[in-house]
Parts: C-alpha cells; structure tokens; sequence
C-alpha cells in the first residue's frame, strides 16, 4: 500500500549552495489511501497482469491443466507462421472427408467444435475466428495442419515457443487442450495473452460476441462476459480435469488513455465452472482499476519549501496536473528529483520535478516567491 504518513519529507544534505529541500503532501488525502485487497478467487489459481504498469501478481500460482487456453498458443504458433493482417484472409485450404470425421468425433466427445463440408474453402481468418471467439478444436486441427505437416511437430513448435518465451511452467500435449497433459500456470497464461493481444487481428477478434463462419454461419463466443462493461476478451476453457478457465482483458484508462488489465483465473470448480472463472476474473480485474488513485494538483499550492539556512521559500506547480498510479505497488508511487540550482533562487524558476512511476513526464515544480543566495558563512558550514 501506500505510505500512510500524511507528511513525505525529504532532506537533501547541506553542502555549499546546495539547498534544503522539504516535500509536504498532507493537504492531499488520497496519499491516505488503503487500496481494498485485490479479489483473489476462492479456489483454484489466478494472476494479474498491468502490462502499462509493469505489474503482475499470482494467487497460488500452481502447473495445471489450462482446457481450451492452449488455443492460444496454437493461435500464436500460427500468427507467427502466417502473420495476418485486419481484412486478409491468409493462406486457404479445402475441407476434407477425413476433418469432417474429426469433426463429428469432436461432437462426439462433447468437445467445442464447428460443423465443416467437405469440399468447403477455410482460411486462416475464418479459422482464428472459430477458435478464439466458439473455441472451436476441429478449426485448431486444421490451422495446426497448416503449420506443420504433422500434429507432433506442430505440438514441438508450441513447446518451442514456449520456452523462448520464459513460459517455463507451461508444457503443451496437444494443439486444444483436450489433452489432460497440456498444462500451465495463472501467471504464465497471462504472460502469453499480453503477447498474444499485441496483434490488432487478435484483439478485434476476440471482442465479438459471435462470428460468422462459412457453413456453420453465426456462431457464439464462449468467452464468459466478453463485450460488457469493458470486457474484451480473450479466451476460456473447461474439462473435467481443468475445471473452469478463463483468460480475460479488461479496459480502463490511465492518464487519458485506453489501457487493458489481464487477469486469468484456473481451477473453478463449482455450478457453471465457465462462469464462474469468468465472474472470477472480472472481480478480480475490477478490483484492480479501484486501487488506481488520481491526485489532483492544484496551481500554486505549497508543496514544500526550499532555501538557505532561515530564509526559505514554497514551491508548488506552475500549472494544475493529475497524478495517477496504482496502488498495489506497495511502496509510495513519488519521488523528488531536485534540479542543479545557481546561488539565488528566482520566484517561477524551476527548481525540481516531482517524478511519478505511472506518470508519462514529470511535474515540474517552481518556486513561489525568491531566496537570496546563501552567506558566505552558510557556504562554509
């Protein structure tokens, strides 16, 4: 949390001409502030990722089985294969009689699957579509069959780039997720998926709430709460041997801009497991945005005093900003970067910056009224 003292001061040492400088925040009560616990889930294992803040926090951050969120590495395998704009298909391929087999073996094992023809055009739009947005593993099938002549070599990419990504708890088995034995963490899901939303393609194709898809036609999105109050993806999964799963994006916005929080929650186990790792994530997401603080400076208003000896004088700002950080870094978010002064201190003159982490400039302070150069005696102290 937050430093809770109502008064930050900082001493400068006394050499020379160099002033005394004194950092007071008191009249600003949000340097008060306790942030609320972040919502950690009551079971299973969840992380959070700040990727604008450098921020990341697990929740008993256990290698388990990850269902349909290894979709996302085969997504990013391929991406990086066939890398697709917004608007372009990418490469095609025809349907056949033996992935319309696969097809009804996947329906018949209650796995998420889209209907497929033989004879029907697929290309890599439509198959990012069905798989990110109806998680759809005949569509993962048949894009890792681009990729890679066979599945075990494609499976050996994943497991590649895996590791060349620092993912060192994840180990991937198949390219859906069916396979018990594709497993991961909290932390290093969240990782992938902040990699993973760099590509506009991904990000705009995992904010629908459904796609259109060449024969199978409209189809939903499996991912719990995608399109309300700034959800905005990214991918969920069940099985028995997971239980609920989801990876989640939410928006918010920091100094004026649209950023995205990910929290990834594992492990739900009981009523609608998918939903109730979706409402996980989202408690957990929401929790987050409320640590974000945003303290507003006012013009001219003292925040300190810097001199010589007794004659000292305020400083503030020269114009009114608004600080925001978050609060979960447990340490105070300012810090005071003084600038190299001459032996008289002028009223407007910049005489140093506040500096805060989350901030894209620093403050500028300035000094209120003027301070005469130091004495000859103060000189020599």
């Amino acid at each position: 949390m937050v430093a809770s003292a109502a008064i930050v001061s900082m001493q400068l040492p006394f050499l020379h001409e160099r002033p005394t400088v004194h950092l007071h925040l008191s009249s600003y009560e949000s340097f008060d502030y306790t942030p609320p616990p972040l919502a950690w889930p009551s079971q299973g294992s969840a992380a959070l990722d700040v990727p604008a803040l450098g921020i990341t926090r697990v929740w008993h951050n256990r290698v388990v089985p990850i269902a349909s969120l290894t979709k996302m590495m085969t997504v990013y395998v391929a991406l990086q294969r066939f890398p697709l704009s917004i608007g372009a298909t990418g490469p095609c391929v025809v349907v056949t009689d033996s992935e319309v087999l696969n097809y009804l073996a996947d329906k018949m094992a209650q796995d998420s699957a889209v209907i497929v023809q033989a004879g029907e055009r697929l290309c890599e739009s439509d198959l990012l579509d069905g798989m990110l947005v109806h998680s759809a593993a005949n569509y993962a099938d048949i894009l890792a069959a681009m990729v890679s002549p066979t599945p075990e070599s494609f499976v050996a990419r994943m497991n590649a780039k895996a590791k060349s990504l620092g993912l060192r708890n994840t180990h991937y088995a198949d390219d859906t997720g069916v396979s018990n034995q594709s497993v991961s963490t909290a932390l290093d899901q969240a990782k992938l998926a902040v990699l993973l939303m760099r590509s506009p393609l991904v990000r705009s194709i995992v904010d629908q709430t459904m796609v259109d898809l060449p024969v199978a036609g409209l189809v939903n999105s499996f991912t719990p709460l995608v399109g309300v109050t700034d959800v905005v993806g990214v991918k969920s999964g069940r099985t028995a041997a997971a239980g609920g799963c989801d990876v989640m994006a939410v928006a918010y916005r920091l100094n004026g801009r649209r950023h995205l929080v990910y929290a990834v929650v594992l492990g739900q186990r009981t009523g609608n497991v998918l939903a109730e790792a979706g409402n996980a994530a989202f408690a957990l997401a929401q929790s987050a945005e409320t640590s974000q603080v945003d303290v507003a400076f006012k013009k001219g208003a003292v925040l300190g005093t810097i001199g010589y000896g007794h004659d000292v004088a305020p400083f503030g700002l020269a114009h009114q900003s608004h600080v925001f950080w978050w609060d979960q870094h447990n340490n105070h978010p300012l810090r005071l970067r003084l600038r190299h002064l001459g032996d008289r201190i002028h009223r407007g003159e910049v005489v140093g910056w506040i500096e805060v982490h989350s901030a894209e400039r620093p403050i500028p302070l300035v000094a209120l009224r003027s301070v005469a150069a130091p004495t000859l005696w103060q000189r020599i102290l």
